[in-house]
């Protein structure tokens, strides 16, 4: 698997996101530039200058016209991809820790930390209003006398809902014209880190600290899959192509004495979607990784770590001929209905 080691940032990355048709990578760290790339061939196309603090988030819209980041600046601004202007600033009263486009490309949402006397919110803008405020704020109260901070926002499907996950562990959909809250499940005993969707967002992947991912049914929130990890769990995504679920993590970044990859266990790590087991890593970052991000055609994926790096890895011919380990129906011959269990994938073996 051959990587492209992308150097544009001066700090540790926070965020890397693919456009929807999976041709251009954003990603943001903490040194206040985001910048894109494209992924052909990991060429820089440009930045985007303005913010003053971390970008902790960014999204950009179905067409690739627009690019929202979320700011610790207490900022969202919205640019155009093309050109790399500013067009918009969006104030909040705390620090920005995530933003989504709608699916109707004209709306978003965004989730800000406490600061002073204010709660965590949930921010809903009208980008063809001519006002910079929100169209719906939600508060988000204390609880046991405790601030809680959100720490992902997306829409699901046909803007339904806004799912949104926290610190504590716990996952809630909002409805997005009232502000009520819908349903809510403990997904983990500790912060999740991260919330990721699948494209066609029937499925979600939850991130966290308690050293698991958990991946969810979206429409009903009911869990399917867990995958055990020895490590807390910053990022995870669903393959779009395959049954895989990739994840990165490692050690915190104040644990680590060491710059030995090995040591820190700064893997990618390759789990099957059914099966719950890992068969495959790759190693290459100098520090925990903090995000993923897997192209939509399923031919390459992009990590970023502590250690300032993205690195832009194409999957060999030997992965991307990989076939599901579930035997095909027709290929039993005993009729015999035995548990997945007994039928465990060689090639999982054979690729570890």
């Amino acid at each position: 698997m051959r990587p492209y080691l992308l150097q544009g940032h001066e700090r540790p990355i926070t965020v890397v996101k693919y456009n929807h048709d999976g041709d251009l990578l954003f990603s943001a760290s903490k040194d206040q530039v985001p910048s894109m790339w494209r992924t052909e061939n990991g060429e820089r196309l440009g930045t985007f200058h303005g913010h003053k603090g971390t970008i902790w988030d960014l999204d950009v819209d179905r067409f690739s016209k627009w690019l929202l980041t979320a700011s610790a600046d207490a900022t969202v601004k919205m640019w155009a991809c093309e050109t790399g202007e500013c067009l918009q600033t969006f104030p909040h009263r705390g620090p920005v820790r995530g933003v989504a486009w709608s699916e109707n490309n004209r709306t978003f949402a965004t989730i800000s930390d406490p600061f002073v006397e204010h709660n965590a919110k949930i921010s809903i803008f009208d980008t063809e209003s001519d006002s910079v405020e929100p169209v719906l704020e939600i508060d988000i109260p204390k609880e046991h006398g405790k601030r809680v901070n959100a720490t992902k926002i997306w829409w699901t499907y046909l803007n339904e809902h806004l799912l949104v996950s926290f610190d504590n562990g716990v996952i809630r959909l909002y409805n997005p014209i009232t502000g009520d809250i819908d349903d809510e499940i403990r997904a983990h005993e500790k912060k999740i880190n991260r919330l990721q969707m699948n494209k066609d967002k029937t499925l979600f992947i939850t991130s966290s600290a308690d050293f698991t991912a958990k991946l969810y049914d979206a429409v009903n929130l009911e869990h399917l899959k867990t995958y055990q990890t020895d490590r807390p769990v910053n990022d995870a995504v669903i393959s779009e192509t395959k049954d895989h679920i990739l994840l990165g993590g490692g050690q915190e970044a104040m644990s680590v004495t060491t710059t030995s990859g090995k040591v820190g266990k700064f893997e990618t790590r390759f789990f099957w979607l059914v099966y719950e087991e890992e068969f495959g890593c790759v190693k290459g970052h100098f520090g925990p990784i903090n995000a993923l991000a897997i192209n939509p055609n399923g031919l390459n994926y992009a990590s970023g770590a502590e250690d300032g790096y993205v690195r832009l890895h194409f999957f060999d011919k030997s992965y991307l001929d990989m076939k599901d380990p579930v035997p095909e129906a027709e290929e039993s011959t005993d009729g015999d209905d035995d548990d997945d269990d007994d039928q465990k994938p060689a090639a999982a073996a054979a690729d570890q």
